[in-house]
């Protein structure tokens, strides 16, 4: 999954986008003797798997390309050259049939950090309170991003790729619906004085127009990549990178000082409040872009475990802890409160 920490690299990632399908490796001279040699020796005759690739769904070619593609690592390794990408991946020992597996188990724990936020919100966040419901959506629904993309990392099949790829963007979509409805406060607003019941109606025509932007923009970014021959990766992290540029931005507005930030952040305190813990806000989006930049520095696997791109998995379990810390502590402060009647 790849929620909210995408668009600090997708503009060095779209250059290289289109070579996914294929890389030096796979199409290397020595690796499809390889391959052919393999396939001939082993698959044209009845040849059981071991469970656990059965039960990740390996074939027997798969498993021949996983051969060859170590053979040659090793060989590599030996002499001393560079060691190369096959079919756009570095070369991972697998583990149960998990393709990468530190990807898979980093991934996992995202999806913990995820469920715990869940439940902190639903215990610390009064039922009343107008963007509770907001929160605990997105928590939902980044529970699924980082469920699907432990299976991704488990087997990388085109089906897999799909649904990583489309449960990431419903994250990072519905993370900018909810915060440009909490900085709009296109919430439902209350009006006893004393609670923060939600009594006044939230279908305004602004807020059922935003509503339907959102939805109609997913359901036709992925009708797009449905619908193609092949799939479209520069579109893809180009959609992720405006929804997350625009997402990361609001929030660091609201981290800033008066008079830098426009935005009034709470409906029932003055504009020119700031709490104190503002600040929280735009060091999410700083940790979030440092992570990132982790998948700038593509290496090598280290022990063909461990590459950039799981260290980017490890990195964002701890800042989603910070984040939703961060909207329990927006959502309990006094501003949200309205005056005394």
């Amino acid at each position: 999954m790849r929620p909210l920490a995408w668009w600090a690299c997708v503009l060095a990632l779209l250059a290289t986008a289109t070579v996914v399908v294929a890389s030096s490796g796979d199409r290397s001279s020595d690796f499809q003797n390889c391959l052919s040699r393999c396939v001939v020796g082993r698959c044209h005759t009845p040849t059981t798997l071991p469970l656990d690739l059965r039960a990740t769904r390996w074939t027997c070619t798969d498993d021949c390309k996983y051969t060859c593609m170590h053979t040659l690592t090793d060989n590599a390794v030996r002499h001393g050259k560079p060691i190369q990408q096959y079919y756009g991946k570095w070369p991972f020992w697998r583990f149960l049939g998990m393709q990468e597996p530190a990807s898979v188990a980093f991934s996992l724990w995202n999806m913990w950090s995820h469920l715990q936020g869940a439940r902190q919100i639903s215990r610390k966040i009064p039922p009343t309170h107008p963007m509770r419901s907001y929160y605990l959506t997105w928590a939902y629904v980044s529970i699924n991003a980082w469920i699907w993309s432990a299976v991704f990392h488990t087997r990388d099949l085109p089906r897999t790729e799909k649904l990583d790829y489309f449960s990431a963007a419903l994250a990072i979509m519905h993370a900018l619906y909810f915060t440009v409805i909490r900085m709009l406060h296109m919430y439902p607003r209350a009006t006893d004085g004393s609670t923060q019941k939600a009594t006044t109606n939230p279908r305004s025509t602004i807020y059922v127009a935003w509503s339907t932007l959102c939805i109609t923009a997913y359901i036709a970014h992925v009708t797009y990549l449905s619908v193609l021959p092949r799939f479209d990766y520069a579109y893809n992290m180009a959609f992720n990178l405006a929804l997350g540029v625009a997402h990361n931005l609001l929030w660091l507005l609201y981290s800033l000082p008066r008079p830098v930030s426009f935005l009034r952040r709470f409906p029932y305190a003055p504009k020119t409040y700031r709490p104190i813990y503002a600040y929280k806000a735009g060091l999410f989006v700083a940790l979030t872009t440092a992570a990132t930049a982790l998948e700038l520095f593509d290496f090598p696997p280290v022990c063909r475990i461990l590459d950039a791109h799981a260290l980017w998995h490890l990195s964002t379990a701890p800042i989603a802890k910070l984040w939703y810390d961060f909207l329990i502590q927006d959502a309990l402060d006094e501003g949200w409160r309205t005056p005394q009647q």
